[in-house]
């Protein structure tokens, strides 16, 4: 039957990744509109951080983020949540993480012992929004 094909693929089309084209407008370039502010106007930090870029934080939404990143050419390249090593357990539970630059190509996850703004370790969950070898953008 057509329609058999016809619904498996509305059903795939309806769980891609979302595109490019789907990123709200007012976050594809730096500075994003809304609540977020530079973390560097937070806390003492410089304002672009090699290896991830220049951060944008709702302040509500500490410590674990979303942070948006992007490089020197203010496109965001990443999101980044800093989920507290203490609150990784069977109690506590990270749903439905935003992804707000749309597609993911692939994600990061890392230790941090902590920082300014996020002081107790932490892990880093990085959803790049571009591909590995785009990731230089943010080097240095």
């Amino acid at each position: 039957m057509k329609l058999v094909p016809a619904a498996l693929a509305m059903l795939l089309a309806g769980s891609l990744p979302a595109l490019a084209h789907d990123v709200p407008a007012e976050v594809v370039k730096s500075p994003p509109a809304g609540a977020f502010k530079a973390v560097s106007s937070l806390v003492k930090l410089p304002d672009f951080l090699p290896g991830m870029g220049q951060l944008f934080v709702d302040p509500a939404s500490l410590p674990a983020g979303p942070f948006l990143a992007y490089d020197h050419d203010g496109a965001l390249v990443s999101t980044i949540y800093m989920l507290p090593v203490k609150d990784l357990n069977p109690d506590k539970r990270f749903e439905d993480l935003a992804a707000p630059g749309g597609n993911v190509d692939h994600v990061d996850v890392y230790y941090n012992a902590g920082h300014p703004g996020v002081e107790e370790p932490h892990v880093h969950l990085v959803l790049w929004h571009v591909a590995a070898a785009d990731e230089a953008r943010v080097a240095q």
